[in-house]
């Protein structure tokens, strides 16, 4: 547990922070109320977000499964959800029960309370699940060689693939500040990304699918970025394959998450993305186009990216050359390859 410890660790206090401060922007400075009440809510609702966290990573080191691993994981944070914010509810309305103001919001906040703290636990306990798989197939691999080693391998990288920090975190933040501004617009979004968490689960155990049940989770990806960036954004499809076309499942998101950093990032415009999927020759040919000013810098992000599909690519069809990556002084390409004969 202590590869998994030093990694939680890391983002814990970040995670309290970032709680403690919408809090406390939302009480304080949206809703009016005083310092002390600002401080308290959020201050408990950290505390409490802490220990409904260390529970999930508790009773996942304590209780493993080796099938399900998702909607385990999922399980276990929806009843700590549930049980932090009755805790909550239970403690912070009797605390604060003289503040007529603040328990009217904390009523019509209760939904987005619930959400907020379940999509936190939810991700936490996911990547703890998976870290857990991932350090035990790791300690495997030491013993093994070969063939055998090669298959471990890949099933490891597929697993880094789902850990998408950075994507819940950018969604939490958005429906955070959107709460009390634009309650409607948070609504929205937290279907969307529910929708989203939903359907990544459900294709967890999948090798290979089909292309438009991928552009369907695409479109779904896609949904949510559109109420953080409205319309700034503009992808377009051009599609031409036949029903039978596969394509290895989580394989575009982490390109268009690329392609919107390059585009919007920096941009105040509208800009466009358009994706070209053809199939020819028995290849499946997929290239996607956004703006690129060679002049600016996007925020960093993990590192993962192309790299890390180029390497799944190539763990997945022994070849070095099925992603491909263009750029000139307005446009920036990729393009990847996937053979048929072999998905």
């Amino acid at each position: 547990m202590s590869s998994t410890n030093k990694h939680i660790r890391r983002v814990l206090p970040l995670i309290g922070l970032i709680v403690l401060a919408k809090y406390i922007y939302i009480l304080h400075y949206l809703c009016g109320l005083n310092w002390t009440i600002s401080l308290t809510d959020g201050s408990f609702s950290a505390a409490m977000l802490m220990l409904a966290i260390w529970g999930c990573i508790l009773i996942i080191y304590a209780y493993p499964t080796k099938v399900g691993l998702s909607l385990y994981a999922l399980l276990i944070a929806s009843a700590f959800s549930l049980l932090t914010v009755f805790t909550e509810m239970q403690v912070l309305r009797w605390w604060l029960s003289d503040e007529p103001h603040y328990t009217e919001w904390f009523d019509n906040a209760l939904a987005a309370r619930f959400m907020i703290t379940w999509l936190v636990c939810a991700w936490l306990a996911t990547y703890t699940a998976l870290r857990r798989k991932v350090v035990t197939l790791e300690k495997r691999l030491q013993q093994q060689a070969g063939a055998s080693a090669l298959l471990r391998d890949a099933e490891l990288f597929k697993l880094r693939q789902q850990l998408q920090p950075h994507f819940l975190y950018n969604s939490l933040n958005s429906i955070s500040a959107l709460i009390m501004i634009q309650p409607e617009q948070a609504q929205e979004m937290i279907g969307r990304l529910s929708d989203f968490l939903r359907s990544s689960v459900k294709r967890e155990a999948q090798d290979s699918i089909a292309v438009a049940e991928e552009l369907l989770y695409i479109e779904s990806y896609l949904a949510i970025e559109s109420v953080r960036f409205g319309d700034r954004l503009s992808v377009q499809f051009d599609k031409e394959y036949t029903d039978d076309a596969k394509i290895p499942p989580f394989l575009l998101q982490p390109v268009l998450e690329n392609a919107i950093k390059f585009g919007l990032y920096g941009n105040t415009g509208r800009v466009n993305i358009s994706i070209h999927i053809v199939l020819k020759e028995g290849t499946l040919y997929i290239t996607i186009i956004n703006p690129y000013d060679p002049q600016s810098s996007p925020p960093k992000g993990t590192g993962f990216g192309l790299e890390g599909i180029k390497r799944r690519l190539e763990l997945l069809y022994a070849r070095t050359d099925l992603l491909e990556t263009l750029k000139d002084e307005e446009n920036f390409t990729t393009i990847i390859k996937i053979p048929q004969a072999h998905v």
